[in-house]
């Protein structure tokens, strides 16, 4: 068991690795002694018969991965350009849609006023036949009937103007 004080890069020659690699080994798993040599240099006290080190064969892509990964890269472009064409045809049916939507929408505001104009004209002349069915029986004067008469036909000219307002 001999000790012997190497630099990262000595040690890393020996073990067959970088000399990044040793320091990383040195320091935190092995946590060995440091000191420094008269240049300066890290040296590392180390028994080589103790470090039973065996390197990993480098993690870096090998030659023969490239074509299947660019095979898969391509496929996954084509991928994206199918799913951009159908996201660009489902917005356009939104956007159809949506226009149709507010059509509608502005037809049934439409609606709805000329529904409570016409239940409003219809009180007032459901009123005025009320009032003329009332006046009738009273059996007034001549003169409640000539007004009774005057109403008959106001109310007939507003039902004739109602009708029209609504055939068109």
């Amino acid at each position: 068991m001999s000790v012997e004080a190497l630099t990262y890069t000595a040690l890393g020659a020996r073990l067959t690795v970088s000399p990044e690699a040793a320091r990383s080994l040195a320091k935190r798993r092995r946590r060995l002694p440091r000191s420094l040599s008269d240049d300066g240099k890290a040296l590392v006290s180390v028994d080589l018969a103790e470090i039973r080190h065996t390197p990993r064969p480098p993690r870096g892509r090998q030659a023969g991965d490239i074509p299947p990964l660019a095979a898969k890269i391509e496929t996954l472009k084509a991928e994206i350009a199918q799913l951009e064409a159908g996201a660009a045809d489902h917005r356009a049916d939104f956007e159809r849609e949506r226009e149709r939507a507010d059509r509608l929408t502005v037809e049934l505001l439409q609606a709805t006023a000329e529904t409570m104009a016409a239940k409003e004209v219809t009180a007032r002349l459901e009123g005025e036949v009320a009032a003329l069915r009332t006046g009738g029986r009273a059996g007034g004067s001549i003169d409640s009937r000539g007004q009774a008469t005057s109403r008959l036909g106001h109310l007939a000219a507003t039902i004739v103007e109602a009708d029209r307002k609504a055939c068109r």
